[in-house]
């Protein structure tokens, strides 16, 4: 195993100098690390390209622990970016695999949590494979006053990709946080569709976010007819997606309790027919105490 440590230096520019001997020093450490690379990125923001034996590539940026794209042996990208992204570090990546960290949607502190808004640095990489780090800082602390660790590790293989995600309580109080994988898949939103849920209990913020609507979902395949805004309550371990595109998704995952459907319809008139959220999330609190820590997996495989 290749350990690849970045300091904060590499993540933060203030030149375009300084972007090439960042680059080159991280590319030096990562040398001895088969299927892991450093590339610059939309704005000049580095990412890491993880290639497997297999041919499958994945990319992820290192401003918001970000997947962008999955791309299985035959070039297809299973994953999707908003045309609307920026890549300025003022706003979240819209699309990939963003990170809804230490809370999910509205709430105390700002939409989705800083998860996905603040720089995380490469703690380990090995063959096809990096684990990703973020610790408390000044931001966090401004809004989230907890001492913490997240660790995310990235895994490309054939035809899949993992991630396994670990929030650690550094502190020496507890505290309970929620979260998600706000996961973007490329589709064709009149075709596409998700088995496994039936049975599940439903909470449906259309029409009224503020006010979802309780309910049992009753269908084998849902679909996405219109606006789509849906949480499902204890959702099962392995989800199937039908992309419309001609690929089917398997969505495994473990401590990931619930699962989210959204497609915001004509909200995004540019970009909504091109894809679907369907996301692995833990919606009810975390509770953790100083030492503990707390573990989910997610597995992305074609059919």
């Amino acid at each position: 195993m290749a350990i690849v440590s970045v300091s904060n230096s590499f993540l933060t520019f203030n030149s375009p100098n300084q972007l090439r001997i960042s680059r080159t020093r991280f590319s030096a450490m990562a040398s001895s690390t088969a299927g892991v690379r450093v590339a610059e990125g939309e704005g000049n923001l580095p990412k890491l390209v993880l290639t497997s034996p297999q041919n499958n590539e994945a990319e992820i940026y290192l401003f918001g622990g970000c997947v962008t794209s999955w791309k299985v042996a035959s070039g297809k990208d299973l994953l999707f970016v908003r045309p609307d992204a920026v890549f300025n570090k003022i706003k979240p990546i819209s699309g990939g695999i963003p990170h809804c960290f230490p809370q999910f949607g509205p709430g105390q502190i700002q939409q989705h949590g800083f998860g996905r808004n603040m720089d995380w640095s490469v703690f380990d990489s090995d063959n096809a494979a990096v684990t990703l780090e973020l610790k408390d800082g000044p931001y966090s602390r401004a809004m989230w006053d907890f001492g913490f660790q997240a660790l995310y590790k990235i895994i490309v293989g054939a035809d899949c990709l993992s991630t396994e995600l670990k929030v650690t309580n550094t502190d020496n109080k507890p505290f309970s946080f929620n979260t998600a994988l706000h996961t973007y898949f490329r589709a064709s939103v009149t075709e596409a569709s998700v088995t496994g849920l039936k049975g599940c209990k439903t909470l449906n913020k259309d029409p009224d976010p503020k006010n979802p609507i309780e309910g049992k979902e009753d269908r084998d395949a849902v679909t996405f007819p219109g606006f789509v805004d849906c949480v499902y309550l204890d959702a099962p371990t392995e989800l199937q997606f039908d992309n419309g595109l001609g690929d089917k998704i398997i969505i495994k995952n473990t401590n990931w309790s619930d699962a989210v459907l959204w497609n915001p319809h004509i909200q995004m008139e540019a970009c909504y027919r091109d894809f679907v959220c369907v996301e692995n999330a833990k919606l009810g609190d975390v509770k953790l105490e100083p030492g503990q820590s707390w573990t989910a997996t997610q597995h992305l495989s074609i059919s």
